[in-house]
């Protein structure tokens, strides 16, 4: 039996800019999982998630293509993943095999609703990694975020990837995405997985960031879940009604996220809370000329009841609901604003921040 576990994510700036490449965005591993277990079969395999009522979908092989026994089908990450690792697997000269594969997931509340954590990037991280090891092939994170970010793209996903390095490299990240364009020339080319992920990938780039000592991460969930690639998809449809004000928006959210990354590197708590409120203030401006919501009432709500206690705040990730993030000096007080939050209906998630060992 194989398990793998792989980390929820949040967005700490950086958003909606980071889907173009070579813009910056911090991101966080956080710790709540997705594990995926994977044990060896004949025959026949199983997909089996908690998330969709326990019951497995049956699949064969047609032409070594995985085919699912069941027309409608909610595993796109999951079939994404197992395809691209095994077209990998083959030009590697493994053989091919069947198993059954559980998802079990901590990344949605206990009624089913998602916190907004990631899940899509890390069920896609946990499977590569199982698949990885079921075949006995190299498991570096740089592979494992390649493989899992091609299968990101053949399910067309909108997202940067940052929320699938954040699940392959936990910690804090500062991250650049990749020009998707030229990943999808060479595949127009017939390049093969393997010299798909032995290439350089233009703009990428993943670096760790290690925060100050008394930095301290709290989260907020409004209990509103949002879509990311619906907003995303808004965002990229809008800003061409004022495209002059886009290219301003990237150029300030980049010149942000870089102050924010030296402001890491020099240790400084208050240079940090000073560009989260800054990226905050961008993000509503380009909310204001999209005309599409990004920070909801209830997310403005949790930002300025934690700014009355000192924190910075701001929406993470796409907006629209789900969470806000706040930074403190961790000599600050943080109960007030605990109760404070739970006055106003908003849940503080106990999360932390998540480092591989």
């Amino acid at each position: 039996m194989i398990e793998v576990s792989a980390p929820g994510k949040l967005y700490i700036a950086g958003e909606y800019a980071v889907v173009e490449p070579g813009h910056p965005a911090i991101l966080v591993a956080v710790d709540q999982f997705i594990t995926v277990s994977l044990e060896k079969t004949e025959d026949m395999g199983s997909i089996t998630s908690f998330q969709y009522g326990n019951l497995p979908i049956l699949w064969k092989r047609h032409n070594d293509q995985l085919v699912l026994d069941k027309r409608e089908n909610p595993f796109h990450y999951i079939l994404a993943a197992i395809n691209v690792t095994e077209s990998y697997a083959k030009e590697v000269n493994k053989q091919l095999d069947f198993f059954n594969l559980t998802i079990e997931s901590e990344l949605d509340s206990s009624n089913g609703r998602k916190y907004g954590l990631g899940s899509s990037a890390a069920v896609t991280v946990a499977t590569v990694r199982a698949l990885c090891q079921f075949y006995e092939l190299e498991n570096t994170d740089e592979l494992v975020f390649k493989l899992a970010a091609l299968a990101h793209l053949s399910v067309k996903s909108n997202g940067s990837c940052g929320d699938v390095a954040a699940s392959v490299y936990g910690g804090w990240l500062a991250f650049t995405t990749f020009d998707r364009d030229w990943v999808a020339a060479q595949q127009e080319k017939e390049q093969s997985v393997k010299e798909l992920v032995e290439m350089e990938w233009p703009y990428l780039s993943i670096t760790p960031l290690t925060p100050p000592a008394d930095l301290r991460l709290v989260i907020g969930w409004t209990g509103s879940p949002a879509s990311t690639s619906h907003l995303v998809d808004e965002v990229t449809s809008q800003r061409s009604r004022d495209q002059q004000a886009y290219t301003t928006f990237l150029k300030e959210s980049s010149a942000c996220v870089n102050r924010m990354i030296q402001a890491f590197q020099e240790k400084d708590i208050k240079s940090i809370q000073q560009q989260i409120r800054q990226n905050r203030k961008l993000l509503v401006n380009m909310s204001q000329a999209t005309g599409v919501s990004i920070e909801t009432p209830a997310l403005s709500q949790l930002c300025e009841v934690a700014e009355a206690y000192r924190g910075a705040a701001k929406s993470s990730g796409a907006g629209g609901g789900d969470c806000g993030i706040v930074l403190f000096d961790r000599k600050e007080g943080l109960l007030p604003l605990m109760t404070a939050w739970e006055e106003k209906g908003i849940t503080n998630l106990p999360l932390h921040v998540y480092h591989k060992s």
